[in-house]
Parts: C-alpha cells; sequence; structure tokens
C-alpha cells in the first residue's frame, strides 16, 4: 500500500472503520433492482495527530467516528445506486467534509454477486483538495 508512504501523512493517524455491513438498493442488473443486497464498506481516515489529540479525555477533541458511520448509513439508505463508484464517491465525500480528514481510503464490496468470489468490490485513495 504506497499510498501509506506519502509523505504528507507522516503526521497522522488512522482511524477505520472496517467491514461496517449494511444493506443497500444498488446493481443496474434486473435481479438487483428487485431487492437490496449486501454491502460490505472499509473507510480508513488520515487525521493529523495535532488536532486529534485529546488533553481532557473528550470526544470533542477528537473527529468523531459516530458521525462518520452514520453518514455512511444515511447515504447508502437515501437512494437506488447503479453503481459501487456513485455510492463510494458519496462516502469519500462524507468523510472529507470533516475538516480534521487529511485523506481517505474506502472501499465498497459486494459479496454476493458471484458463487466463485469471496466478494466483488472497488476502492479510492483520495486527499483533501
Amino acid at each position: 500500500m504506497s499510498d501509506l508512504l506519502d509523505p504528507r501523512l507522516t503526521d497522522c493517524r488512522r482511524i477505520f472503520l472496517h467491514d461496517l455491513s449494511l444493506q443497500a438498493s444498488i446493481g443496474f442488473h434486473p435481479h438487483e433492482l428487485a431487492a437490496r443486497q449486501q454491502v460490505l464498506i472499509n473507510v480508513d481516515l488520515f487525521v493529523p495527530i495535532a488536532v486529534s489529540t485529546s488533553q481532557t479525555d473528550h470526544v470533542g477533541e477528537v473527529l468523531d467516528y459516530d458521525l462518520i458511520r452514520q453518514g455512511i448509513l444515511d447515504w447508502a439508505g437515501s437512494r437506488h445506486f447503479n453503481l459501487q463508484e456513485t455510492l463510494l464517491d458519496g462516502i469519500v465525500d462524507i468523510c472529507l467534509a470533516q475538516p480534521m480528514v487529511r485523506a481517505v481510503r474506502a472501499s465498497t464490496q459486494k459479496p454476493d454477486v458471484y458463487p466463485d468470489c469471496r466478494t466483488v468490490g472497488i476502492e479510492v485513495f483520495r486527499f483533501r483538495t
């Protein structure tokens, strides 16, 4: 994972939500339009240590990952997505909307697409611009 070696991340901590499982309306095939399917979501957030170190052990001083999780759940449940790319781009936007987040790596996976594959998915890595 050479992205993690980027010098813009050397002063960051990684905060992650892995294997968030939800049911989403996603896909463009007729059988996918007829029923929700399981989607697994992974998010790695890179936050500078200087702005995410608590002096008083209070959540208000750090990135509250409850907000990220709820934002993802709200977005995934808000509509039908033909493409994983559309779902994923919205997830990345939710993450980067948090001012503390410098970069995000995120992926979506559909584990029930093919009987001969554990999962099918996409991943993106983006820096705040």
